[in-house]
């Protein structure tokens, strides 16, 4: 679908359509300001490209990152120690059902008392070697991630020292324009010298061109400033990920041992529950 805008919106905008000084005054100066506008809006493009890499948001990401890793952490030593309270309510139940008696309070204290802190002591020693092998993971994974940062920061700050000088040309032909409009306003009302119409000419094919350049320059730039962030999202959740790996590694290797701890402390219960009979 055509989306042409009305007629008099060129006769209004161009310069080289003035018939007078005073006409080509009021067509320079919506030349200008668009000039302007597309300048400015490229200059905060690049602005918030740059925001990421600034050393509040290098910490706040990096603080992201340990704080999720504790979050995971403290999930697994929920998830580790849960079992051995579970497993003496399990023992006193089974123990009930097989006896035909209930565990009193005395009994279910003196449990309490001598398995429960063999299981305490086993599940502290879990949870010791998984968050170590967390904090290491967590280092590594945090030197990558600052090392992904800075290499896409060397490239986004090539990029702004490349495309910041656009930003200003369209500044200086908006001073330029902003010139000439204020020599017609000067001129008076009569018509449009051969000298002043040149200038006008120029002018406006000066400003098709370098608004022409900023404009795609522009919307590249938006595309480029996507993809950014996407990588920066990409590279911290993929230090997460190395986190948790390491952290699932760690729990697969206990597993073992977290197994023949929870099988001895359910026969210790067993032979105290049945020396109670």
């Amino acid at each position: 679908m055509a989306h042409d805008l009305p007629g008099w919106v060129a006769e209004l905008t161009d310069p080289r359509r003035a018939g007078t000084l005073d006409e080509l005054a009021d067509r320079l100066v919506p030349l200008a300001e668009h000039a302007i506008d597309v300048s400015r809006r490229l200059q905060t493009q690049l602005s918030e490209l740059n925001d990421p890499f600034k050393r509040e948001a290098l910490y706040e990401r990096v603080e992201r990152l340990k704080v999720r890793a504790g979050e995971a952490l403290a999930e697994i030593a929920g998830q580790l120690a849960a079992p051995g309270t579970e497993r003496i309510d399990r023992i006193c139940a089974a123990w009930a059902r097989r006896s035909g008696r209930e565990v009193g309070a005395d009994l279910r204290r003196r449990l309490d008392a001598e398995v429960g802190p063999a299981l305490a002591r086993h599940h502290e020693r879990i949870a010791a070697t998984v968050s170590a092998s967390t904090s290491a993971a967590l280092e590594e994974a945090t030197g990558t991630l600052l090392g992904r940062v800075e290499e896409l920061a060397a490239a986004v700050t090539e990029l702004i020292h490349d495309v910041l000088p656009l930003a200003r040309e369209g500044l200086t032909l908006a001073s330029r324009i902003s010139a000439l409009s204020l020599r017609a306003r000067q001129g008076g009302r009569g018509p449009v010298p051969p000298q002043m119409r040149e200038a006008g000419t120029e002018t406006s094919q000066a400003f098709e061109e370098a608004v022409g350049r900023l404009e795609l320059e522009w919307a590249a730039l938006g595309a480029r400033s996507a993809t950014v962030r996407a990588a920066l999202r990409g590279a911290e959740e993929t230090a997460y990920s190395q986190v948790t790996a390491a952290m699932t590694r760690s729990v697969e290797e206990l597993a073992p041992e977290h197994t023949r701890a929870l099988a001895q402390a359910e026969s210790r219960a067993y032979a105290l529950l049945d020396g109670a009979l």
